[in-house]
């Protein structure tokens, strides 16, 4: 018999009201590949969600605070800056509003930056907690109280439009705790996920199902831009209620592991292995698993090979995409594009070039570690490309629009690729390393490590631009050049051990060539 956790769950998935209504409408039981395809859904619009109510912050921005930044944008080595001058004070031609007290003031940009880091920092402190929690409850449950809470929270922070709020303070405690019920998300969702599919492709798939973060964002920057019209605390208000909506779906019909609806997992190309003693193509979950498992402690996951380098890695990484998840609306809006400068909801619309790019990014990425069964590889690569990409954004993103949008999209390409790749099949392969000899009750954990870990760069990212971005957005884009440096280099262990093994899988096959030849 299973662990108490285990059988809850089973016993509450089994008894699903959206389960049960499908299965009436399919005129039977449902398939190992139908419940595969709900899950790919459900959690794509669960954390689709999650995305979309983090974005709206940096959209509401140069509304909160929409003069505060010209300073930050008077040093461009490679241009002027061109301001009306009016009354003796500087001022951007384009008349961009009051702005909203406490944020509109000189100190506004620090004050966001602050607000920021507030939130990723708990964000990144409950995501160690969660993933400890998530392996030990019924996920879904656990997913769905964190996505209500979410939405709870981000409308909260819109109330304060209503309410004409202006503390600084209760803007902070909501974003605390709207930070506190986001780190739910992640090691939720992959677990379930990796609970479903094997090890075979899982680059691509999840690649392609990671896309959730950048349609995410998307989906955020449109509806926030879309709301500012009618006040910025609907900006907030409409994706919280999504979200909130998409948690009560979640609770209906989302099956947390094949065992809990009676499902048989079919014998295809993702169940079994490809080679003997290959590490990447063991099945994600055996059919054999002991009877009772343990959850895998924290120190525990930290010690399996490959856990640190690639925490650390995400750590820069997301140092950088979030840096640009926060910033990137403020910073066009506040930069002369082709002599003029794009309003908030321009701004905000232009900004989701950063995120397709992501999209395309992150299924290049799953899809070429795949080929080349070379996680690390293809991880630092994209990192040490992203290099010239931001140093070519911010030396020619000015000249024109469409220039801006392509050297966009070709940056958001690069810096979302390893992103995507480690939050999600890296993390997937390391929950399942082979020394854990089977145990599948690793996979929250390991996923929180190393986005919780990210998330600390996460958060690190946003508030050091908050400061530096008030003397020279150019100091800010060398800082992330130079994590995305720092972030590849961390792999090169990993890198040099996986041409090792390459070399030396050539020379055999070769081997094994010239005896067949003889």
């Amino acid at each position: 018999m299973g662990s108490a956790p285990e059988v809850l769950a089973q016993r509450s998935c089994g008894k699903l009201i959206g389960t049960r209504v499908l299965q009436y409408l399919n005129g039977g039981p449902l398939s190992f590949k139908t419940h595969q395809a709900i899950v790919l859904i459900v959690t794509f619009f669960a954390y689709a969600s999650y995305h979309a109510t983090r974005k709206t912050t940096s959209i509401v921005k140069s509304v909160l605070d929409p003069q505060s930044a010209d300073i930050g944008l008077a040093f461009f080595p490679l241009r002027p800056i061109n301001f009306t001058v009016s009354n003796g004070s500087r001022r951007l031609s384009s008349n961009l509003g009051d702005g909203w007290a406490p944020f509109n003031g000189s100190d506004g940009t620090s004050i966001l930056g602050e607000l920021d880091v507030a939130f990723l920092a708990v964000y990144a402190f409950g995501m160690y907690f969660s993933g400890h929690f998530g392996d030990r409850c019924n996920l879904r449950i656990f997913l769905t109280v964190g996505m209500i809470g979410t939405g709870l929270f981000t409308s909260l922070f819109g109330v304060g439009y209503w309410g004409n709020i202006h503390n600084f303070y209760y803007y902070l405690v909501v974003q605390m705790i709207a930070g506190l019920f986001q780190s739910t998300g992640w090691p939720s969702v992959v677990a379930v996920v990796g609970n479903w599919f094997g090890k075979s492709k899982r680059g691509l798939i999840m690649g392609i199902w990671n896309a959730h973060t950048s349609i995410g964002n998307i989906a955020g920057s449109l509806i926030a831009s879309a709301m500012l019209s009618y006040g910025w605390g609907w900006s907030f208000v409409v994706p919280g209620l999504i979200t909130a909506f998409v948690g009560l779906v979640v609770f209906l019909i989302l099956p947390i592991t094949p065992q809990s609806v009676g499902a048989d997992r079919e014998e295809d190309e993702d169940s079994y292995p490809k080679k003997s003693g290959e590490e990447i193509a063991e099945p994600l979950l055996s059919q054999e698993t002991p009877v009772e498992e343990k959850a895998v402690g924290f120190i525990q996951a930290w010690k399996i090979p490959g856990v640190a380098p690639f925490a650390l890695c995400l750590f820069f990484a997301k140092l950088v995409a979030y840096t640009f998840l926060y910033w990137l609306p403020f910073y066009v809006s506040h930069t002369a594009i082709d002599g003029k400068y794009l309003s908030s909801e321009t701004s905000g619309t232009l900004s989701t070039l950063f995120d397709v790019g992501g999209v395309l990014g992150g299924i290049l990425a799953g899809h070429i570690s795949d080929h080349l069964e070379a996680r690390a590889i293809t991880a630092a690569s994209f990192m040490y490309c992203a290099i010239p990409a931001l140093f070519f954004y911010r030396s020619y993103g000015h000249v024109s629009l469409i220039l801006n949008g392509v050297l966009m999209f070709i940056t958001g390409m690069f810096v979302n690729g390893p992103y995507a790749l480690i939050t999600t099949a890296v993390s997937a392969d390391l929950g399942t390393h082979k020394s854990l000899k089977g145990n599948s009750r690793a996979l929250a954990t390991v996923t929180a490590i190393i986005d919780g870990t990210g998330s600390i760069g996460a958060a690190v990212g946003p508030l050091l631009t908050g400061y530096i971005s008030a003397k020279s957005w150019s100091a800010v884009f060398t800082m992330l050049m130079a994590a995305a440096l720092i972030a590849g280099l961390l792999l090169t262990r990993l890198v040099v051990s996986e041409v090792a093994t390459k070399i030396e899988e050539s020379r055999s096959n070769r081997s094994q060539e010239c005896t067949l030849e003889v």
